[in-house]
């Protein structure tokens, strides 16, 4: 599809690959409408650091965003004729000042969107790895359901804190679950945890929030895009609004599983698609407007890149 709101670089990001601007080339090589860049939000506690991040420190992230917000902004002027840039960032939900300083940070750098996405449980790293994943589930005793639920609880403060206008994976949370038939998914065979999901789902339609259908999941192993397909049903029968992300983390990314999407779309019997722009608006951020895409399945962009 000709957009994503999901990005990252290797330029800022230390698990990411290549620079910002390699990033957009290949959007435009890919007759993309409107690229959002969403370079992760600064963490501020030194403990919050990941491995690749050895030798730095929170200023030096704090730097790094700033760094990241005048190249997009450099980007944006220099492809304006070819492609509509939006500047926005991915939260961080790690401790009870995480939400404040994303607040304080949008207005900072006046962005345009943010893509509100969980990453951390009781500030432990939610998709960093499995095993990290495993000490989560320990951490609860073993209890999956209490995990879910705890996710879905975080999940719905950093809506009502931040009302993002894009949710980010809606369901990452088991994005290291076991598949089985003998598996018990959280999600499928507790009400409690289906409700606190739904409960989320429905605030966020109330706000305007769209969706994203975020093909990493593949490369995650997962059967589905995030949300998953019992999700993404409760997410369309509510007529919540959904977008597509390829959450790229580097130029080689950019579109990654997007002809398994448009499968994913065409079961799911999604034809409507939105997306943000600037809509003309004026050279400030926060000027994010809800586009529609009709015919989305239908778009010369699959062509375009070989998709049938």
């Amino acid at each position: 599809m000709p957009f994503t709101f999901h990005t990252h670089s290797g330029q800022f990001c230390k698990h990411a690959s290549g620079s910002l601007e390699d990033v957009v080339k290949q959007a435009v090589a890919r007759k993309m409408l409107v690229l959002g860049l969403s370079e992760h939000v600064p963490r501020s506690r030194a403990q919050d650091l990941y491995p690749e991040e050895d030798g730095m420190t929170p200023t030096d992230l704090h730097t790094a965003f700033a760094a990241y917000v005048a190249e997009a902004r450099r980007l944006r002027a220099k492809y304006a004729g070819q492609i509509e840039i939006m500047i926005g960032a991915e939260t961080e939900y790690i401790t009870c000042t995480s939400l404040a300083e994303t607040k304080r940070l949008r207005e900072q750098f006046d962005l345009d969107y943010i893509v509100g996405s969980l990453h951390h449980i009781d500030e432990m790293p939610l998709d960093f790895s499995q095993p990290l994943y495993a000490d989560i589930v320990e951490h609860f005793g073993g209890d999956r359901a209490g995990m879910f639920k705890r996710y879905f609880e975080l999940q719905y403060e950093l809506l009502r804190e931040l009302k993002p206008e894009v949710i980010g994976h809606f369901d990452l949370v088991r994005i290291f679950h076991p598949y089985g038939d003998h598996v018990v998914d959280p999600l499928c065979e507790s009400d409690e945890v289906r409700r606190l999901a739904v409960r989320n789902i429905e605030y966020a339609i109330g706000y305007g929030a769209i969706f994203e259908i975020n093909s990493r999941a593949w490369k995650k192993g997962l059967r589905d895009a995030y949300p998953q397909r019992d999700m993404l049903r409760e997410i369309l029968e509510r007529g919540g609004r959904v977008t597509i992300s390829d959450d790229s983390h580097g130029p080689d990314d950019v579109c990654m599983h997007y002809g398994r999407l448009l499968g994913y779309l065409r079961e799911m019997g999604i034809d409507r698609l939105h997306y943000l722009s600037r809509g003309g608006g004026g050279s400030g951020g926060g000027q994010a407007q809800a586009c529609v895409l009709d015919y989305a399945t239908e778009h010369e962009f699959w062509q375009a890149n070989g998709i049938a």
